[in-house]
């Protein structure tokens, strides 16, 4: 079971000494969520930094909000950071459901799912080496693997989960392993429907807090912030996993479930984090 490592938000420039010490652990993937009215950090522009800082790890977005991004310079900034990384780039992309981030935008926010199936389909063509258009050519650089770099949905509801098999290579959950169960066989059953050779690739995402009282004290304070637009954030903190034995736990189960790969999202900025959860999975 491959595991990765959530980056938390709140201290941007703190996040290259992470990247530095999860490079040298046992982590295979870093990742960064993405908002747009909030004070998370660009995560392409943090990202290429942080690809900048480490030689093997993965660098992710966990998700990109596609809606929210012009198609053709999305196209660009992902070919570009897939090409700096040296092929290192996996973009987690979906809809977001923030109305103020779609406002920010300009981009209406009950059109998001067409407007995420408009943007994959030209990254998919841009990427591919195709003109823009018509009337504008190709718009480089060419990504490191032929067709682009790895594209990862993530998606609760039904209609957005069929998204994976049409553009995607693999499926982001960020779910319990309880819940998670269906909604990766309806990837799956989508998949083989559409006739996609092998299998898609799954990923699953936990959100985690070891360490002192104070550790997880900031972590569902990030959590109540980050989530605070739905009112009842309960769903979110009562699946914060706190010690070694739920997190061991979680990682047992999804695997359970045949998940590639595990990110252990980390709220609270503690750096000591990265050696607890290294701990375990080493």
């Amino acid at each position: 079971m491959n595991v990765g490592l959530g980056l938390p938000i709140g201290d941007p420039p703190a996040l290259l000494d992470w990247a530095r010490r999860a490079d040298a652990g046992p982590f295979t993937t870093l990742g960064l969520l993405d908002r747009l009215v909030y004070a998370n950090p660009e995560p392409l522009i943090t990202l290429a930094a942080v690809a900048a800082v480490t030689t093997r790890i993965r660098v992710q977005t966990e998700v990109l909000l596609g809606p929210l991004r012009e198609p053709a310079l999305l196209a660009k900034q992902t070919a570009t950071l897939d090409r700096m990384s040296g092929g290192r780039f996996t973009l987690g992309i979906g809809v977001g459901g923030r109305e103020d981030d779609h406002l920010a935008a300009g981009t209406d926010i009950r059109s998001r799912g067409r407007l995420l199936d408009e943007r994959l389909a030209t990254l998919r063509r841009v990427w591919s080496g195709e003109p823009y258009s018509a009337e504008v050519g190709p718009i480089g650089p060419a990504p490191t693997r032929p067709g682009g770099p790895e594209v990862l949905i993530g998606a609760f509801k039904p209609a957005a989960l069929q998204r994976v098999a049409r553009w995607g290579d693999g499926y982001l959950c960020a779910a319990p392993p309880g819940y998670a169960r269906h909604l990766f066989q309806t990837v799956e059953t989508a998949w083989t429907t559409a006739g996609r050779a092998g299998r898609p690739r799954m990923v699953a995402q936990v959100n985690v807090a070891l360490g002192p009282d104070d550790t997880v004290k900031d972590a569902y304070e990030a959590i109540n912030a980050y989530y605070g637009f739905l009112g009842d954030t309960s769903w979110v903190t009562d699946n914060l996993l706190t010690t070694r034995a739920q997190v061991g736990d979680a990682i047992t189960a999804f695997a359970d479930l045949g998940v590639d790969e595990v990110i252990c999202y980390c709220w609270a900025p503690d750096p000591g984090q990265i050696d607890r959860l290294a701990d375990i999975v080493a």
